[in-house]
């Protein structure tokens, strides 16, 4: 009851971290089924709808619902103690933010359990989506889950620009937050401005699938290059919206086992300021084979190459810290290390396809899924592990093992570059993406099956992680304040892991890396910016879970509202739209009960937090 109640950021953070790792696994299967498909010519492992849906499943599965999740949940660890914040500004929000991501998330993953499995692509582009083409339920699966689990991921980013613009300590200007907490604020920015865009377009493709609506139907008038459009305008931003926090994880991790002051820090934040914003700026580049013309070809051509040069700059900022360091090798820092190389391949990669002409040849080959997951796997996901390596010990009271850790880093990297160097080539000699097999003696054959060992490489990486999070969740929690002794931020100021209330006083922040500065000056710990006294907390709730369980039965209602019924009773509930009403009643009612009902929340009073010892 305690978790399905909790509005604290931190235990919200672990719900995340769990639904995101459930959702992760879950499209990792889907990966790994994929590669083997593929291990050689005119394999039959699955058939070619089966591959669609697979296809369609991992991307969206991984995207919506296996990294976004794991990024928020180290946005709720960590953002709140790197600003001195005893919370996010809005709670209650936050605890809704969750439960409708899962919910979202698992609506859509119901799909391969009532059997109507998405299958048009994870960017289920129409007429490929239209019922003409997907007959079934399956894209309606992805049009509802995919608005119920983006409204979570909307307020999320609400919460987060407010706590930061709202909630930071005594002296923590703008120009002094950690690059994590930065990346956090411009990635909450990137998803206000991107997220209302794909509701739209999830909208609308409902309309045209579930009420005969003709947004995207060619033949009453609709326009089926609005759809990738729309789709785009968001689907560019979002993957800044994966690889900002990961940005920010690299830059605290390699500034603390370097043990240096992160070089060029302001030039960094502005790098990171114009990713964003040139981000809304390059959409039509997914779409150069459309058909927009030479002018329109060239512009976003141009503006995609510009997005290089603050990438660039953070490149360069990266190495000039690690130069003439005090570099420790954890496993933290062999993933920050790793992810340098790596991602600058990506982005060697992303100028190729940035150039329209060469585009042509590109487009809809292998070439451009090496360059993606050179991005996302190479980028955010080593990131996310570096994160996780760094910041367990704060979360959970319990160190990773190292050893472990550093052969986990070995294999997994191993097996992500077996899996996608080969892929650029299978892409230049023409495989095309998206096929569920292919004829032998095209030359395919080794570097498919390359391919396939290194994903099987990268599933035991991943099998290794959780073994080591499952032998050290069973070590008492003695990890110290600050466990890795060169902690610079202020989450390392207090104790491991944190009281609900999180700062016991309010630190004053004297500088850039605060923690850093008062230990140089011989402090022991931060001066408080208050006295002690009572803390205000919120209390937990469980009306954002039913909220968000009162959409997930609307959905289901809305989706089967046409379909013809042997009983009588089903035909009746779901035809006449009695289900959608009952799941959107729970729904409204909770609203009404959260407007009429005050919560005033409780105080932890003086002589408790004296008991429980420990200072911010």
């Amino acid at each position: 009851m305690d978790w399905l109640t909790t509005v604290d950021h931190k235990k919200i953070g672990i719900l995340y971290l769990l639904a995101g790792g459930l959702f992760f696994g879950i499209g990792g299967i889907e990966a790994i089924l994929i590669r083997i498909q593929l291990i050689k010519p005119l394999n039959d492992l699955v058939s070619e709808q089966a591959f669609n849906e697979l296809i369609t499943m991992h991307g969206t599965t991984m995207i919506f619902l296996g990294v976004m999740p794991i990024i928020f949940a180290l946005m709720n660890a960590i953002v709140p103690l790197q600003i001195g914040a005893r919370d996010v500004a809005f709670p209650f929000l936050n605890s809704l933010g969750f439960w409708t991501f899962l919910f979202g998330g698992l609506l859509l993953n119901l799909s391969w359990i009532v059997g109507d499995v998405p299958d048009a692509g994870w960017t289920s582009y129409v007429p490929l989506a239209d019922t003409t083409y997907s007959p079934h339920h399956g894209v309606d699966f992805y049009t509802i889950g995919l608005q119920i689990s983006g409204l979570g991921t909307l307020l999320g980013g609400i919460n987060f620009l407010v706590t930061i613009i709202n909630m930071r300590a005594p002296g923590m200007t703008y120009m002094r937050m950690p690059m994590f907490t930065w990346a956090a604020f411009i990635t909450s920015a990137l998803i206000l401005f991107a997220f209302p865009a794909i509701t739209v377009g999830l909208i609308l493709l409902m309309f045209d699938r579930l009420f005969s609506g003709n947004f995207f139907n060619v033949a009453l008038g609709g326009n089926p290059v609005l759809w990738q459009h729309i789709f785009w305008i968001f689907g560019h931003p979002e993957v800044y919206i994966l690889i900002l926090p990961a940005f920010g994880i690299i830059s605290d991790v390699l500034s603390t086992f370097a043990r240096k002051r992160l070089f060029g820090y302001s030039s960094m934040v502005f790098a990171t300021i114009l990713i964003g914003f040139l981000g809304f700026m390059v959409w039509a580049h997914h779409m150069f084979t459309v058909g927009l013309g030479p002018v329109a070809n060239a512009l976003f051509s141009i503006a995609t190459m510009l997005i290089a040069v603050p990438t660039g700059i953070k490149i360069f900022n990266w190495i000039f810290t690690l130069w003439g360091g005090s570099i420790k090798f954890t496993a933290a820092n062999l993933y920050a290390i790793g992810f340098i190389p790596t991602f600058v391949m990506g982005g060697v990669t992303g100028v190729m396809l940035a150039s329209a002409p060469a585009n042509f040849q590109f487009h809809d080959t292998y070439f451009v899924v090496a360059h993606f997951h050179y991005v996302i796997v190479g980028g955010l996901v080593l990131g996310l592990f570096s994160g996780l390596h760094f910041w367990w010990p704060k979360m959970f009271g319990r160190t990773l093992y190292e050893g472990l850790g550093k052969a986990t880093f070995w294999m997994f990297f191993i097996g992500f570059q077996l899996t996608f160097f080969v892929q650029h080539f299978l892409g230049l000699i023409g495989m095309p993406r998206r096929v569920a097999t292919y004829l032998p003696n095209q030359g395919f054959d080794t570097m498919n099956m390359i391919s396939t060992v290194g994903a099987i490489m990268m599933g035991i990486g991943t099998l290794m992680f959780l073994w080591n999070i499952f032998i050290t969740s069973r070590q008492p929690k003695n990890a110290a304040n600050d466990p890795w002794e060169d902690g610079r931020t202020l989450e390392w100021t207090i104790p491991s892991p944190p009281p609900e209330y999180n700062f016991k006083q309010t630190p004053l922040v004297r500088g850039y890396d605060a923690w850093w500065k008062e230990k140089m000056d011989g402090n022991k710990e931060m001066t408080p910016a208050e006295p002690l006294g009572s803390i205000h907390m919120p209390s937990p709730t469980i009306l954002p879970f039913f909220m968000s369980v009162g959409l997930f039965i609307a959905g289901f209602g809305f989706m089967y509202g046409r379909d013809p019924f042997d009983n009588a009773i089903l035909g009746f509930l779901f035809n006449n739209y009695i289900v959608s009403i009952i799941g959107l009643g729970i729904t409204f009612g909770c609203m009404f009960l959260r407007s009429v009902y005050d919560d005033p929340g409780y105080h932890i009073e003086v002589e408790e937090l004296e008991d429980k010892g420990g200072r911010a």
